[in-house]
């Protein structure tokens, strides 16, 4: 098996088409067709169902399709790792993040890594924690900014912050209390995320003990749209305080805190801890501990800071 096989075979199961991929990876398409047909041969198993459409991936193509992916992602680490001798961070570095994470934190990060890291190249993802830490273990991933610090022996946490959950309401209604008892939930219209998402078990558990019903109008998996069907009154909804800070300090949306150490999350930055570290890998993840670090000290992102202090920090 041949690292240009995997090439080739990527960039077909990308492209739907071998006559595609042959223009973009520049080689005639009768030695594609040959090198992935030496591939399926070697492998034992058809990875491409063709028609006159194109070529669609088998369900073997599916599972080698991933596999081939960090083969080659470790492959281009290793090169990057070679060429880091001048010392400067260079080459793309894969990050991931939670959505709620995201709608706090993405710009900021990208923003300061195209500022600061001006040849590194990030890919965000967004998704649950549970895939990032998958995708993280795998090899898809360089680092991942999630919830929960669990000890895993295969990944190494870099506590950040503590996330207060709010109850979120839009502009109009009655005052909000600061603080509001656990109980008071249910009373109020939820939209809520499906009971698989993350930020939803948290709630249903601090709820449980205690006997509460939710009154979940809607559920709505895009957090995005939460907030859009919150601030048009729909109802209300439970999210980290830094994921709604930009709206409430335009006065779309309000929110009162709850009384209940249930409603809490520790965000932490996860790397590998069998994967070799890249210098690029080092210094964003360097990055993103000095912007979220940033963003909690001027309060931009509402949470109790908990990790190091950057290097001439002042405790505050």
């Amino acid at each position: 098996m041949e690292l240009r096989q995997l090439r080739y075979f990527v960039g077909a199961a990308e492209a739907g088409s071998l006559l595609k991929a042959s223009s973009k990876l520049h080689v005639a398409q009768p030695a594609l067709s040959a090198q992935i047909a030496a591939l399926e041969n070697e492998l034992g198993s058809r990875l491409f169902d063709r028609s006159s459409r194109g070529v669609t991936l088998t369900a073997s193509g599916k599972i080698f399709l991933e596999h081939a992916r960090v083969v080659l992602a470790d492959v281009e680490r290793a090169r990057s790792a070679v060429h880091e001798s001048d010392a400067v961070p260079r080459g793309e570095v894969a990050v991931g993040l939670t959505t709620t994470v995201a709608l706090a934190a993405m710009m900021p990060i990208v923003s300061a890594c195209r500022a600061r890291l001006p040849e590194v190249k990030l890919k965000v993802v967004e998704a649950y924690s549970g895939f990032l830490r998958e995708w993280l273990q795998s090899g898809r991933l360089d680092l991942a900014v999630l919830y929960t610090d669990a000890p895993e022996p295969d990944l190494i946490k870099r506590p950040l912050l503590d996330d207060q959950l709010v109850l979120v309401s839009g502009p109009a209604g009655p005052a909000l209390p600061k603080k509001l008892a656990l109980s008071a939930l249910a009373r109020r219209p939820l939209v809520l995320p499906g009971q698989d998402h993350g930020l939803r078990r948290i709630i249903d558990d601090a709820c449980a003990p205690l006997n509460i019903q939710l009154n979940v109008v809607a559920e709505i998996e895009s957090l995005g749209s939460v907030k859009r069907a919150v601030e048009a009154g729909i109802g209300e909804t439970i999210l980290p305080q830094g994921a709604v800070a930009e709206e409430v300090a335009a006065g779309r949306l309000r929110t009162a805190l709850l009384n209940s150490p249930a409603m809490t999350r520790r965000v932490v930055c996860a790397t590998s801890a069998v994967r070799p570290a890249t210098l690029a890998r080092q210094a964003v993840g360097t990055l993103i501990h000095d912007v979220v670090h940033q963003m909690v000290r001027s309060g931009a992102w509402p949470a109790r800071w908990v990790g190091d202090l950057p290097p001439g920090m002042p405790a505050r």
